[in-house]
């Protein structure tokens, strides 16, 4: 199923220092989402949900199921007491992932802790039927991720594959995707582009709009498949800042619109 994540709306919530005079709330997220004709919407860290009330709550997950829209969760860190929290909310949304990003601390442990904290986890997700997604973020490489899983060793934790994440940790996207295919549960599609320097001094990775970029979607689903993974696909981008929030704003739907209907052109993507 295709879907969108919070991530796409980076500059309409705002992150760290960077908060517009009215950011976008998760009501607000849904109707955009649901707007553009997309039945998945996954909730990341960027707009925590278990800060909102009861009320607000249960408003967002009736408008959900009034406009057919499933849900997806998601939160930084690997504390019991909050992947608690959230599994709460994945029973009132009928989530069922909780899509989960070791901190630059957690990641910073040996494998075996980290398979510990998630081994903890795993129990009351299993219980509560939500598969735990965790993210190839930009502390963890993906041999570790995949030793980590290894040692977890259950069903009910896999990865959330982002496909340029790992670009931070040294790893080509072919290379990441090849390591975390087999063990993918969710998917984060992103494209990029190397940038040169104008002056010659090294390059950067710069996000683009879905398929526009260097990335070979179609080789993604390619290895996914091989594996037997038919995964939800969840669009991001790596929209830069455009200078004020007007201009931010304005390209992040644009970026949104571009991504969404390039997508629905991968036959792969359902």
């Amino acid at each position: 199923m295709l879907g969108v994540g919070s991530y796409a709306f980076r500059w309409h919530v705002g992150i760290r220092d960077r908060l517009p005079e009215r950011p976008m709330s998760a009501l607000a997220m849904l109707e955009e989402v649901s707007g553009r004709g997309v039945k998945l919407l996954q909730y990341a860290d960027n707009l925590p949900l278990h800060q909102l009330s009861v009320a607000e709550i249960e408003q967002l997950a009736e408008t959900a199921s009034g406009h057919g829209v499933t849900i997806e969760l998601g939160l930084t860190g690997c504390d019991l007491a909050l992947v608690t929290t959230y599994l709460d909310l994945a029973r009132q949304f009928g989530a069922r992932i909780l899509r989960i990003a070791p901190t630059a601390e957690e990641s910073a442990r040996d494998n075996a802790e980290i398979a510990a904290l998630l081994r903890d986890a795993a129990r009351p997700s299993r219980d509560a039927g939500v598969t735990l997604a965790v993210e190839n973020h930009f502390h963890l490489p993906s041999p570790r991720l995949v030793e980590i899983l290894e040692l977890v060793a259950d069903p009910a934790v896999g990865v959330c594959l982002d496909v340029a994440n790992s670009l931070a940790c040294q790893e080509w996207p072919a290379d990441t995707i090849r390591m975390l295919a087999p063990f993918a549960v969710n998917l984060h599609l992103k494209d990029y582009r190397v940038a040169l320097d104008p002056h010659g001094v090294g390059c950067a990775m710069v996000g683009t709009p879905l398929g526009e970029g260097v990335l070979d979607i179609g080789a993604v689903f390619v290895e996914l498949f091989a594996h037997g993974r038919d995964v939800n696909v969840i669009l991001e981008h790596w929209l830069p800042w455009q200078g004020d929030f007007t201009a931010s704003h304005a390209a992040e739907l644009a970026w949104l619109d571009r991504s969404i209907a390039r997508a629905r052109q991968e036959p792969a993507i359902h």
